[in-house]
Parts: C-alpha cells; structure tokens; sequence
C-alpha cells in the first residue's frame, strides 16, 4: 500500500470539505444524503509524538453539500488495513462495522459508515463514492458492462454488484490494483466510484465519469425510452390538477399512515408526468428502485394509481383504498419471502411513493425533509430508468438484494440511533393569525415540538417572516388568507393541505376588536368582528374538519376564544359576544366530531399586551382609556387585578395549546382552559 503523506492535515481536510460541498451541491453528481468522500494523509499521534496515516471520510448519514468536520470519521489506516488479516469472509462481513470502532483515531468523529471499507483499502489518496442518475442509469443496464466499456474504454472498469460492505470495498482495491490507469469504476446496481491522488484529480475523475456517461446516453440512448404516450394519462390543467391533489391528497396520506403517521410532499414536474403517461409506467414501477440510497427512502416499489387523469375524485378514492390494500398484503409477502429468523420486525406495510397519473407523484416520511427527500429520489429513479431504457432495458438488483439491505441488522442499527421523536412530530397544524401576538407564540411552540405548521393571516410578510424565522418550508410555510371570505378559506385550505399533505391540529386565533359602548357600536362594528371571529372560526373549522375527516387520523381543533366570553366587561358588546358565539362552537364541534376522533378546546386568554396585534391595532388605547391608566401600563395593570398577579404573555397561550395537543390529555374535548392568571369573575360555572 502506497502511504499517504501531507504536512498538513488541516489542509487535507479542507480540500476534502470543499470536494465534497462542491460535488455534493449539484444533484446530476448526486442525491442528498448520498455518496461519500475521503482522504488519506498523515498527522502527529498526542500519544508517541510520531507521523500516522489517517483516513478522513464522511462518517454514517449527513449529506456532501453540507458536511462538516464533524460529519467526518477519522480512522488510522494501519488499523484498518490490518482487518483485512482477520476478515472472516462475506457471510460475516457485517461483524467488521463494529470493528471499525477499534481503528478510531481519538474520539473518532462520525460513526463510519458502511462504505468506510471502500475507500480505506483503496490504494488511492482520495476517493469518491456517489450516486448520479447517468452512472447509476449504465449500472442499471441489463448489458452494464458492456457498455461501461464503450462508453469509457479502459478508463472505467465494471464491478459486479455487491452489497456494500467490506468485501465491495476489497474487491474495489483489487480492481484497482489491476488496472493502474483506471480512474474509477461503475458499481453493478449501484453508482460510482472514483479516485486520484490529489483531491483535485479525485473531484475531475468523478465529474468526467459522470460527464461522459451523460454524453453517452444523449447520444446512443433512443428518443422515447419510456415508449408511447398515452394521452389519458397525461398532466391535467394547473388548475384542475391542483384541485384534485388537495382533494385526494389527505385521503392518500391517510393510507400512507395506517401503521405510522406520516407527512407528505407532492410532486408536480415535467419529469413525473411524462413517467406517469408513459407506456412503461406499469411494468418498471413493478421492478422498483435499484440504488440502495433509493430504495431505502421510496421502498422497493410504489403504489400506482391505475385510472385515467380524468378519472372523478370519488372513483379515485375508491381505487386507491382497493389498491392500498394490495399494496400492504404484497409488501407483506415481499417480507415472508425473505426474512430470516434475525432479520428485525417489518417495519410497515404502506407505501412511501404514490403516483397518481395526470396529478404527481406524492412521497412519505416522518418528516417534512424526508418525504420531500423520498419524491426527490424517485425521480433520481426515474432518470436512472429512463436512461438504462434508451440504451438498453432496465435490470435493477434482485428483489432478494433489496431485502438484504432495507432489513439489514446495519440499517437496523443506524435507524435505531435516531433521536427519540418530540411530541408533535407528523403533525401538520394550521394557526390562523399566525403572523403575530398569540398566534406567532402558538407556531414558534408547535414547531419548537416538532409539527410542521402553516401561518395564515391577512398580513402575507408578517406570516412570511415567521415562516422564515422558524425553518422555512421543511418547517413552516405562509398564506394569505382572509378567514371571513368563504372562497378565501376554501382556498388557504387546499393551499394548506398540498404543502404537507393535510391537516391534524387547527388553531382558530384570528381576531381583531373595537372597544365601544353599546351606543357607539355600529352595525359595521358588530359584523365585522363577527365575520372574523365567529363566521371565520366557523368557515376554518367546517374546511378543516373535512380535511381530517378524509385522512381518519382524527385531529384537535382549538379556538382561541377569551375570559370575556364568560366574563361582562363595559363599552364591549360586539366583541365579548363574538367570544361568547366561539366558545360555544367549542362545545357544539365537540359533540359533533368526537366520533371522527376529532377533539375541539377552547383556550380563554385575557389581558395579553405584549406582541398582540389587536392592542396594537388600537384596542389597548381603548382599554386604557376604560380603565383610566396609560396604555403602557395595561400588562401591569391587567396583572395586578389577577389572583396569580402575573402578566399573561403570547407563550402562556401557547403553551396551553400544547398541552391540549400533545397527547397528556388525549381523552378531554370540549373544555374552556383559562389563562388569565387568575380572574375570578371568568371562573367557569
């Protein structure tokens, strides 16, 4: 072995992170969270004070376009090449992972991951594992290695497919070592691996096997690799496929979470249609996914919706439910088939990908990221298809091989280091008058505990910005949307529910008020409020609750309400009546949706200055004046009337909504939580 020596680790290991940013960051070379990088070099052992090797690689998990230092493991070589001496061949080949430990240098970094073999025993300095459509399209090919050949010559040599793991990464060495001119290698099934002596010639090799295997299939690959299209089947109208995605995607994501709530992401590009309206669709779902990074996110295969694009959204509902079912009882066979007595529990019968021709393509996973990240790997696989069709007929790896590695006790493993999930997580919450006061606390919380959360409000940049503030579109998305418009509501809803898939946890906290004497208040005074809080809350609720019907996962509906709506204040008529007519929808949708494992609370807040949009809009310059004190001093003022003589804030509020929504009292609905401090003449009789 060649050893590998620089003056400098700290610059090996930038050279590494910028190979890996740079290759990472663009999809063609390949998939979020795929591949790895390393390199070899030499730095000081604390302990004896002499030169040894090392081994930088992205460790277990993280993705190329964002690794850290941290993300790194860091191996002494001499150690690792000295398993190769006690390696007891392939069907042991799992025991070496847990060896890995023993090479670490110091704390070791990142976990090594299952590849760390590959580019250990490589006789290279720097290596590249990745997973681009056009490499993986020629793995895929039932010739591969034929056309690995014309497409490259002696430059790119074909590696049969081989589970990853230790004896993959001594097969790698050993080709190699046979062909010195070589500068990487196809991976039968797989994707590719690249090497040079220079991070530089790491990074150009692996770009030109992906430059030229793009090259190779524009130009040999046939014009229709997917053959005929079929007009019934194509994309419907933007309008038209918008409506039927919201309308059947919470009834999908219902099915996708019969044995583990999911979130969901729709996908709607040229690419998906075009696969959906094609006259393979069928036959190459059925052969699934090829590339372990693939099938591991998508499962083995997706559930294909068998309508025309004009199919009702009645008939598809029906169809999807009959197909679901076989779905589950074939993935189930698909277990029976080749589980070992070891082999962990199975872990879910639903399915991760669903296309629905002339809609998209819709994906699952525990979160926003991982089902966005599913989609984004299927169409990974749809190149690669596509691609191995135009040159040759797609032959992915043997279902049995994709048994071996989704049930892996390795896989098992890394699934099991997983942090514990926070208590909201799969939740998809809508928080109208989310860009403010009580309903900015009430997002910041439910995210905070790991829901996914639309803020609506009339004020788009306000719900824009705490979008932003709390994650973006992975965690939180924003509309517009005018809770007294019925259209508008209809609208936000269907806008609300292609974002994640559908709805769980609704929070009716939209609201405004005038503060005026009986004589003084208007007709507009009266309606407006209404039309907001009570006619509003009534509209979010009946759309919503229609939503969370169609998925059968049940849900919480919490409004908003206020002490006033049991509590007789002056010069307040329009507003603590508007309150009163919320807190009784409370108790009526309790009794109405319990059967539909829907639960509806309600929350009486009172005196809450700070942050709110409604003492800002003028409201607290009319309390003020009620009760005869400077309108900064309200929060005190409203603090020491109360029993606790604590100011209430936004985030009391939201915590209460937590409470109701995250599992401790799973068995209340239709109850009024006062957070008040304490105010006596609110108590509930």
């Amino acid at each position: 072995m060649t050893t590998h020596r620089t003056t400098n680790a700290r610059e090996t290991i930038d050279a590494l992170l910028r190979r890996s940013h740079e290759l990472g960051d663009d999809p063609r070379n390949t998939n979020y969270a795929g591949g790895n990088t390393s390199a070899k070099g030499t730095d000081t052992d604390p302990v004896t004070g002499e030169e040894t090797e090392l081994l930088w690689v992205k460790g277990s998990g993280g993705d190329l376009g964002t690794l850290q230092e941290k993300g790194l493991a860091v191996l002494r070589l001499d150690r690792v090449r000295a398993l190769q001496d006690v390696y007891p061949g392939v069907d042991r080949e799992d025991e070496m992972v847990a060896a890995f430990d023993y090479c670490l240098h110091g704390k070791g970094g990142a976990a090594p991951s299952i590849d760390t073999a590959m580019h250990a025993l490589v006789d290279a300095a720097h290596v590249d594992h990745l997973h681009p459509d056009a490499g993986i399209a020629l793995a895929t090919a039932a010739d591969g290695e034929r056309l690995t050949t014309e497409c490259f010559g002696d430059a790119v040599v074909w590696v049969p497919w081989r589970r990853p793991g230790f004896q993959l990464g001594l097969d790698i060495a050993a080709i190699k070592a046979e062909h010195p001119a070589a500068i990487g290698c196809i991976l039968g099934g797989h994707g590719i691996t690249a090497w040079g002596e220079t991070s530089q010639e790491a990074q150009e090799n692996s770009l030109r096997i992906i430059a030229e295997a793009t090259e190779f299939l524009e130009r040999t690959g046939s014009a229709e690799p997917f053959g005929a299209h079929d007009a019934a089947r194509e994309a419907l109208p933007e309008a038209e496929r918008h409506a039927k995605a919201s309308a059947l995607f919470p009834v999908i994501r219902g099915l996708a979470s019969t044995d583990a709530p999911m979130i969901g992401h729709w996908t709607d590009t040229e690419i998906v249609h075009e696969f959906l309206a094609s006259e393979k669709l069928a036959p190459l779902a059925e052969l699934g996914t090829s590339c372990p990074d693939h099938f591991l996110r998508t499962k083995v295969k997706p559930l294909v919706l068998d309508l025309p694009a004009d199919a009702s959204v009645e008939d598809s509902v029906a169809r999807l439910t009959e197909l679901h079912e076989a779905y589950r009882e074939d993935y189930s066979a698909y277990y029976e088939r080749h589980a070992e007595p070891d082999s962990p529990a199975l872990r879910g019968a639903d399915p991760a990908i669903v296309l629905v021709p002339g809609v998209g393509m819709f994906s699952f996973g525990a979160d926003k990221q991982t089902a966005r990240v599913a989609g984004e790997f299927y169409v990974n696989a749809i190149h690669v298809m596509r691609g191995a069709e135009s040159i040759s007929t797609y032959a992915p790896i043997e279902e049995s091989e994709k048994f071996r590695i989704e049930y892996w006790a390795l896989e098992e493993a890394k699934l099991q280091r997983k942090p514990a999930p926070k208590p909201l997580a799969t939740r998809v919450a809508l928080v109208t008058g989310g860009g403010s006061g009580i309903g900015k606390a009430t997002a910041a919380r439910l995210v905070a505990d790991g829901a996914c959360v639309v803020i609506a409000d009339l004020n788009l940049e306000n719900a824009q910005a705490v979008a932003e503030e709390l994650g973006g579109p992975d965690k939180a998305v924003a509309l517009r949307a005018d809770v007294s418009d019925e259209a508008a509501v209809v609208e936000a809803v269907a806008e609300a529910v292609l974002a994640f898939g559908g709805l769980d946890l609704i929070v009716n906290n939209a609201g405004l008020s005038l503060s005026k004497p009986l004589l003084e208040t208007t007709a507009k005074d009266w309606d407006l409020q209404h039309d907001v809080m009570a006619r509003g809350s009534f509209l979010v609720s009946r759309e919503t609750a229609r939503v969370m019907i169609d998925q059968a996962m049940g849900g919480d509906i919490i409004y908003i309400s206020s002490k006033n709506s049991v509590f007789a204040g002056p010069n307040n008529i329009a507003y603590s009546a508007t309150k009163a007519d919320q807190a009784h929808q409370v108790r009526l949708l309790a009794a109405e949706l319990g059967s539909h494992q829907i639960r509806v609370n309600g929350i009486n807040p009172d005196g809450v200055v700070r942050g709110s949009g409604i003492f800002a809009g003028g409201w607290g310059a009319s309390r003020a004046k009620v009760y005869g004190v400077q309108e900064e001093d309200l929060g005190k003022f409203y603090a020491q009337r109360t029993l606790l003589g604590h100011e209430v804030l936004p985030e009391n509020v939201a915590n209460a909504v937590f409470a109701l929504t995250s599992g401790d009292l799973s068995h209340t609905t239709g109850l009024h939580v006062p957070v008040d401090a304490g105010v006596a003449a609110a108590f509930l009789r």
